[in-house]
C-alpha cells in the first residue's frame, strides 16, 4: 500500500505548464486581475491562528505569495510544489525580503515526505483540483496524518456547489472574460476541460473521510469554495 501513489503521477503539468519559466512569470499579473491576494493571505493567517511558533505548509505555492506573507508571521513554513521553477521563483521573492525560515521541497500532495516535527497548519490554495477524486482522498489523508492533533487546514478551491453549476461556470467565465479578456478565459476552459474540480458535496465528504471537522465552510458564485477545518482528536 505504501506504493499505491506511483499509480497515478502527480508530477506531471496539466493544463498550464509551470516548468515554463513565461508562464510562471505571467502567473501574478494575471490572477491580481481577478484574485485580491494580500486581503486572501491576511484572511488565511487569521482562519489558521498563526502564530510565531508555530509550524505550517503550504501545499501548492506557486509563486510564493502565501510563503512570503506566512514566513513574517511564524517560526517555519515548507513551500512545496511539484514545479521547480515555482520555487526558484518564490526563492527570488524571499531573497528579496531576507527571510530565512522556509524550507522549499519539490512534491505534491502524494509524494511530499513530511520529516519534521507535525505541523500546526497546512494552506493549499487553488491546488488541490490537479488529482481526481480518489487521490484528493489520498491527499487530504496524507495532510491529516502530517497534522498534530488539533491543527488546522485552510482549503480553498474550484468547487461547484449546485444544481446551476453550468450555469455559474457560464457566468464565471463572462465575468472573467470582462476582467482579464481571452487569455484568462482560455485558462479557465482548459481548467474546466482537463483539470479536476469537483462538487461541494464531495469534497465535504473527503474532509470528513480524512479525519477533518469542517468549522467552516464557504461558497462563492458556485465556482470557488474556502473550507477551515481542524484535526479530529
Amino acid at each position: 500500500m505504501k506504493t499505491l501513489s506511483i499509480l497515478y503521477n502527480e508530477m506531471v503539468h496539466i493544463s498550464k505548464n509551470f516548468s515554463d519559466i513565461e508562464v510562471v512569470k505571467a502567473y501574478d499579473d494575471k490572477h491580481s486581475k481577478f484574485r485580491d491576494i494580500e486581503n486572501e493571505n491576511k484572511a488565511i493567517v487569521e482562519s489558521i491562528g498563526l502564530k510565531e511558533e508555530h509550524i505550517i505548509a503550504d501545499f501548492g505555492c506557486g509563486t510564493g505569495n502565501f510563503v512570503v506573507y506566512a514566513a513574517q508571521k511564524c517560526k517555519l513554513i515548507y513551500a512545496i510544489d511539484i514545479s521547480q521553477v515555482m520555487l526558484d521563483y518564490t526563492k527570488w521573492k524571499v531573497q528579496k525580503m531576507g527571510l530565512i525560515n522556509i524550507v522549499y521541497c519539490q512534491g505534491g500532495f502524494l509524494t511530499y515526505a513530511h520529516e519534521g516535527k507535525p505541523l500546526d497548519a497546512i494552506v493549499t490554495s487553488i491546488a488541490l483540483h490537479h488529482l481526481p477524486d480518489f487521490w484528493k482522498q489520498k491527499a487530504l489523508q496524507r495532510l491529516n496524518n502530517m497534522l498534530k492533533s488539533k491543527g488546522k487546514l485552510f482549503l480553498t478551491d474550484v468547487v461547484f456547489t449546485d444544481d446551476n453549476y453550468e450555469r455559474n461556470i457560464e457566468t464565471w467565465i463572462n465575468r472573467l472574460s470582462a476582467i482579464g479578456g481571452e487569455d484568462l478565459v482560455k485558462d479557465i476552459k482548459e481548467h474546466i476541460k482537463k483539470e479536476f474540480s469537483t462538487f461541494g458535496w464531495i469534497m465535504e465528504g473527503l474532509l470528513i473521510k480524512a479525519g477533518f471537522q469542517i468549522d467552516k465552510s464557504e461558497y462563492i458564485d458556485g465556482v470557488i469554495a474556502r473550507y477551515i477545518c481542524t484535526k479530529k482528536g
